[in-house]
């Protein structure tokens, strides 16, 4: 019955647009009209990264909370962890409208939102507010009229680092004009030298594009093992639209989904052959063979976010459940154990 409840509301969902259809999908979490079966566990997938313990490596990927209203019930989703936000020092209302389009030909989604949000005070005040059961972190961002973007990630580091257990600074978003400049060297090693200075105790991991060189992936590798950084999370949305069919294809704004599969996860193979830090593979998983085969690209963990567009919620515990059934499938005892062991066949 709940499986049939899932996919009547998806199809009703489907049929408006689709930054309404996000609306009402947070209403609905809040309203407690969604399963809450708790997170998934056993000692197969039981994770620990960046010092936190994770019940599963499936985590929330940032944009689906953004203003951090919906963190109880989704942390009973299934989730090993979530990520909200992203959150800038000021409320800004973001790009203008359309700027969310559903690609469902291609299982995919564009958006330009531009770092839309209620600002991190709002924002810090509920994640400090909510009953967390798994580790939630902050996806940070800048204000689109700031004259010194490097401070913005800094000052919501300093709001926030009481109150999260992790931080992300997110360079990576297409939708803020010039943002993706500060993945440059130098730029990025002061950035992140900022962020740090502030963040207290507080894990801080680093988002990147998937749409950077090999010179530019060992830079990156380089300042995140230079910074300290506790993870990298790749990748965020490519500005690529190859082999596309929908009709929004051309749509400015970042791509996410099932086409950003196979680039994310060459990505992640190359940077875990540059550094120790601990990589998140995010990009394009919309089912448990596909989270796998992130691990065994050499992905500590996992996120997801625009698969649960189309497949629901009770997604989340199905790629759980199916990485650890393919785990025992392969004599891993952990999820540790696994992790890199098919590199080669990404690189």
């Amino acid at each position: 019955m709940t499986a049939l409840i899932e996919a009547l509301g998806l199809s009703l969902l489907r049929r408006v647009d689709p930054e309404a259809a996000h609306g009402l999908a947070i209403r609905a979490l809040r309203a407690g009209l969604t399963p809450r079966p708790g997170p998934v566990s056993t000692p197969r997938l039981a994770v620990t990264l960046a010092g936190m313990h994770l019940p599963n490596p499936v985590g929330l990927a940032a944009g689906f909370d953004k203003n951090a209203t919906a963190i109880e019930p989704l942390s009973a989703a299934g989730f090993g962890f979530i990520e909200v936000g992203a959150a800038t020092p000021l409320p800004q209302p973001g790009n203008d409208k359309p700027r969310l389009f559903r690609l469902t030909e291609d299982r995919a989604a564009i958006n330009r939102f531009g770092f839309n949000n209620e600002g991190m005070e709002a924002i810090v005040a509920r994640i400090a507010a909510a009953k967390r059961t798994i580790p939630v972190g902050l996806n940070l961002g800048a204000n689109k009229t700031s004259s010194d973007r490097a401070a913005d990630f800094a000052r919501v580091m300093e709001a926030a680092r009481d109150h999260v257990d992790f931080a992300t600074v997110n360079v990576s978003s297409p939708n803020t004009e010039k943002l993706r400049d500060l993945q440059g060297k130098a730029a990025l090693a002061g950035l992140l030298e900022g962020v740090m200075a502030v963040r207290g105790s507080t894990p801080v991991m680093l988002k990147i594009a998937p749409d950077l060189t090999e010179a530019e992936i060992a830079d990156v590798a380089q300042v995140a093992q230079d910074a300290g950084v506790s993870a990298i999370i790749a990748t965020n949305t490519t500005l690529s639209r190859e082999g596309l069919r929908s009709a929004h294809r051309t749509e400015a704004g970042g791509l996410s989904g099932a086409p950003l599969f196979e680039k994310s996860t060459r990505v992640l193979a190359r940077l875990s052959t540059l550094t120790d830090v601990p990589i998140i593979g995010v990009g394009g998983i919309g089912n448990a063979d596909q989270a796998y085969a992130k691990i065994c690209a050499g992905a500590s963990a996992v996120q997801l976010y625009t698969a649960l567009v189309f497949g629901g919620l009770s997604l989340v515990g199905d790629i759980a459940r199916g990485i650890d059934d393919r785990l025992a499938r392969d004599g891993f005892d952990t999820v540790a154990d696994a992790m890199g062991s098919r590199r080669g066949e990404w690189l």
